[in-house]
């Protein structure tokens, strides 16, 4: 298994396009915005599988936080 990536569609066009990719063997899950809609917060689970990385640490699944630079809207 490849990166993990997240797509976007837009339902206008029917374009899809390439929003991020997450570390090998990851699942990019649980999106959830915040009230005002500038935060995205996603999941990376089980990145790498079981496997320590290059210098022997286990990876381990995180919450991450997506911001566009100019703090427009995000999604």
């Amino acid at each position: 298994m490849g990166n993990n990536q997240m797509s976007v569609g837009d339902p206008m066009t029917g374009e899809i396009a390439r929003f991020m990719t997450g570390p090998n063997g990851c699942e990019v899950t649980g999106l959830c915005w915040s009230a005002d809609r500038r935060t995205m917060v996603g999941g990376i689970q089980h990145p790498g599988g079981d496997w320590p990385d290059s210098a022997g640490a286990v990876l381990r699944s995180a919450a991450i936080t997506i911001k566009r630079e100019d703090d427009g809207l995000v999604g």
